[in-house]
């Protein structure tokens, strides 16, 4: 299976002649000595009034009194990469975009519509480079590097996931969580036998019911396990025994009975919602939770998780997403609106995404909230990091492949072994379609 070393090269940094970003001076009329002019254009992922809205139109306003360059930005919400794939076929592209990296890679980064950010990561913020801290770790993921070698992504904030549970409840989970798949099972059979459900799952959200097959899969087989499963174009992987194995412990959870009842009919978020309130004791999700739920979880819940353990003890792996900027190449003040992503690391607004709006920062500096702590050091500790779905944003793969698949598996309707056989045939097709 894959290694971590498969999945990353060394970052290629701008040359010593490249424009250092955060050295350029700026006068009144917003026209750097670099020579990009503002206003920039800035479609944004969040709404207005939301905890990062927030922290960034915050950044914002003093990026604009600090530099004299004018940031047009439209707070379009999620949709804000769907109006850019229309965009990008005019005149009318922003400047700069922020979304998760699976959105971002399938409308820039994959077609190669995203510029190259080696100059933003040579640039100094704060008397430290980017590249120093953007830790290595995430900015030398292939996944976010043009064929140039170059970044095309400056994240601002991190996802990842784990096993959320009451800390106040289950104390003996902070010191001592379940290292294997037979410890993670004894776990669910002790919950189980305390007459409570031990996993709650909105089974009607697809990217969660994958997060069980896609975790496993990597945490048995190693970063790239899964990425090399679907990128097959014979199909072949899909009999691996190891594969089939997978499967069987997705499959184990339903057989078990280990699920909370009516996760398989449920609308969200009604079963996180029933966790929050101590009807289940384990949730598998991202470090968005927290934050979902402090409104209705149950008085004195205190957040606590760990790794979803593979079949063996070893040091797991972690997931890791990243919340980021891109440049479109079409950006008309690339060089200024690479500083302004640039300006979002400096320490005062990486500590705000920590203790205001309650997200991982990107630097490992910056604050971490008391919900979050534990996921952080299972990220920091990990041997090795993937992206979600391995990094997989192959157009409709996810979408209209595995995903209808795995739900069938995850809900019950199909057994581990029509699941792999189906995977199998499924994949051969979709590849034959594309050539």
């Amino acid at each position: 299976m894959g290694i971590v070393s498969r999945l990353i090269r060394p970052l290629a940094l701008a040359t010593v002649s490249a424009l250092a970003l955060a050295g350029c001076g700026t006068g009144s009329s917003g026209t750097s000595a670099g020579g990009s002019s503002g206003p920039i254009t800035y479609w944004s992922m969040w709404k207005e009034g939301e905890p990062q809205q927030k922290v960034i139109a915050g950044a914002i306003s003093d990026f604009e009194a600090e530099t004299g360059i004018q940031v047009k930005v439209q707070w379009q919400g999620r949709s804000n990469t769907d109006k850019l794939v229309a965009a990008l076929n005019t005149n009318n592209v922003p400047d700069i975009v922020d979304q998760t990296f699976a959105k971002l890679a399938t409308v820039l980064g994959d077609p190669g519509q995203a510029k190259s950010l080696g100059d933003a990561y040579a640039a100094d913020v704060e008397g430290s480079k980017v590249s120093a801290l953007v830790p290595a770790k995430y900015s030398s993921l292939e996944n976010i590097q043009n064929k140039d070698g170059q970044p095309w992504l400056i994240p601002y904030s991190l996802i990842t996931d784990g096993i959320w549970f009451n800390a106040a409840k289950h104390p003996e989970l902070v010191s001592a969580p379940p290292k294997d798949w037979a410890g993670f099972l004894a776990l669910l059979d002790k919950i189980k036998s305390s007459g409570v459900a031990p996993i709650a799952a909105d089974g009607d959200i697809s990217g969660y019911n994958s997060m069980w097959f896609t975790t496993l899969m990597n945490r048995t087989g190693g970063t790239g396990s899964f990425r090399k499963l679907v990128s097959d174009r014979t199909g072949a992987s899909w009999d691996d025994p190891a594969v089939l194995r997978v499967a069987q412990d997705v499959e184990q959870l339903v057989r078990g009975g280990y699920l909370i009842k009516g996760y398989d009919a449920s609308k969200f978020p009604a079963q996180q919602q029933a966790w929050g309130a101590g009807k289940a004791d384990l949730i598998l999700n991202g470090s968005w939770i927290p934050a979902e739920t402090k409104s209705y979880s149950a008085a004195g819940f205190q957040y606590g998780s760990f790794p979803l353990p593979g079949e063996s003890a070893k040091a797991p792996l972690a997931r890791t997403d990243f919340t980021g900027f891109a440049v479109p190449a079409k950006s008309k003040n690339a060089q200024a609106a690479q500083k302004l992503a640039t300006y979002l690391l400096r320490k005062k607004y990486q500590d705000a995404f920590g203790s205001q709006a309650t997200v991982l920062p990107v630097r490992s500096d910056a604050a971490v909230p008391d919900a979050l702590k534990k996921a952080k050091e299972s990220l920091d500790s990990a041997s090795g990091i993937y992206l979600q779905n391995d990094g997989v944003t192959y157009a409709g793969y996810i979408e209209k492949v595995f995903g209808p698949l795995d739900d069938q598996l995850f809900l019950g309707k199909i057994s581990s072994q029509e699941f792999v056989s189906q995977m199998k045939t499924a994949q051969i097709q979709y590849w034959k379609d594309k050539g």
